[in-house]
C-alpha cells in the first residue's frame, strides 16, 4: 500500500526525509518549503535546498508565507493527500492543516522529548553538555512540540561532537525512522505514547548574542559552547590583527586540556587558552571572510602572533 505524502521541510535537513518517502514508494502530491529570499550583495534570489530537490524529482512546489488564510488551507485539502510529513519547515501549522490528512501530521523531531521541545534542539543538548539526545517521529496537535510519540531513536553525543556531526548524524537517522513509521502506520502497528509532564525544556532558537565566547567559565562548559553553535553561527573571539584592528575570530573545534599557568599560550602551531577551571587547545579556527583552517595553517598565514583581547 502506498500513502499519498505532502511534505514539509525548508533545510538540507529535510533532504533525506523526502528521499526515503520517494524511495518508499509512496506519492508525493505535493512539496511545501518557505519561500525563495533574497542572499548575498547582489540580493540574488536564492531557492532553498527542498525547493531544488523538489524541483529536481518533477515534485509540486508551494511556498505561500502563511497557512493561515483559508484560501491556502483550501489548497492544501484539495491535494487529498493521506498525510502530511514536517520535516524543520519554518512555519505554524494551523488547526485546519493539522486536520486536513485523515492520518493528520507527522514530525521528525531532533531530541528526546519532552526535553528540548522548539527551534534549536540539536545546538541547545550540546550547549546543555548533555551526554545523550534522538530522533522522534511525533503525532502533531497544536501545541510546541507537544504531541504523542510514534517511534524514537537514542543517539549518544560524543565528547568532541559539534552541532554539525549531530546534525548530519541525525539528518539520516531521521529519514530512516521516518520510513519505518510510515510501515508500521501502514500495518496499523504503531502505539502512540503521550509524553511525559515532567522533564520539559525549550529549546530556544539561537541569537547572535550568544555567540561570544567567555572564557571566564570552565574549560568544558566553554568546550561545550563552542561545539554547539559549530559550524553556525560560530563561536568567536577576538583578536588584535596585524593592522592593530579587533578581528572576529571563530573557533569551530577545540578540546579540553589541563591548566594553565598563563592566560595564553601560543607555541606556534598550537593555541591554549586559560578558563576558570582547566584550559582549552583551539584546533580549528575561521578568521572573517575566509574559510575554517587547523590551528597550524591559521597560524602559518598570519605570520605574527596575536593577542586575545576580549576575555572578559
Amino acid at each position: 500500500m502506498t500513502l499519498r505524502v505532502i511534505f514539509m521541510g525548508t533545510p538540507e535537513f529535510s533532504i533525506p526525509t523526502l528521499a526515503e518517502i520517494l524511495n518508499k514508494g509512496h506519492e508525493v502530491v505535493g512539496v511545501y518549503c518557505q519561500p525563495p529570499r533574497k542572499a548575498g550583495r547582489g540580493g540574488k534570489i536564492n531557492k532553498t535546498p527542498v525547493h531544488k530537490f523538489a524541483e529536481t524529482a518533477g515534485l509540486k512546489v508551494f511556498t505561500p508565507k502563511s497557512l493561515k488564510k483559508t484560501e491556502q488551507q483550501a489548497i492544501f485539502k484539495e491535494l487529498n493527500a493521506d498525510i502530511a510529513i514536517v520535516v524543520a519547515y519554518g512555519l505554524i501549522l494551523p488547526k485546519a492543516i493539522l486536520q486536513a490528512c485523515p492520518l493528520g501530521c507527522l514530525n521528525v523531531h531532533g531530541s528526546l522529548l519532552p526535553r528540548w521541545r522548539g527551534a534549536a534542539p540539536i545546538q541547545r543538548a550540546i550547549m546543555a553538555g548533555d551526554q545523550e539526545t534522538g530522533v522522534m517521529i511525533m503525532q502533531m496537535d497544536e501545541g510546541l512540540d507537544t504531541g504523542d510519540i510514534l517511534l524514537s531513536e537514542h543517539i549518544p553525543i560524543t565528547e568532541n561532537m559539534t552541532a554539525g556531526d549531530l546534525h548530519d548524524e541525525m539528518m539520516i537517522r531521521g529519514a530512516d525512522l521516518l520510513g519505518r513509521c510510515l510501515d508500521a502506520k501502514i500495518r496499523g502497528s504503531l502505539t502512540p505514547t503521550p509524553q511525559p509532564e515532567e522533564g520539559v525544556t525549550y529549546a530556544e532558537k539561537i541569537s547572535k548574542t550568544e555567540s561570544k565566547i567567555e572564557w571566564q567559565k570552565d574549560a568544558e562548559d566553554v568546550h561545550n559552547h563552542i561545539r554547539g553553535l559549530s559550524p553556525f553561527p560560530g563561536a568567536w573571539f577576538e583578536m588584535l590583527n596585524q593592522k592593530g584592528k579587533k578581528e572576529r575570530i571563530k573557533v569551530l573545534r577545540a578540546r579540553v586540556a589541563s591548566e594553565l599557568s598563563t592566560t595564553f599560550k601560543n607555541d606556534g602551531s598550537k593555541i591554549y587558552v586559560k578558563c576558570k577551571k582547566n584550559s582549552l587547545e583551539l584546533l580549528e579556527l575561521q578568521r572573517e571572510g575566509k574559510k575554517p583552517v587547523k590551528t597550524s595553517d591559521f597560524l602559518n598565514g598570519l605570520q605574527a602572533e596575536f593577542n586575545i583581547v576580549q576575555l572578559d
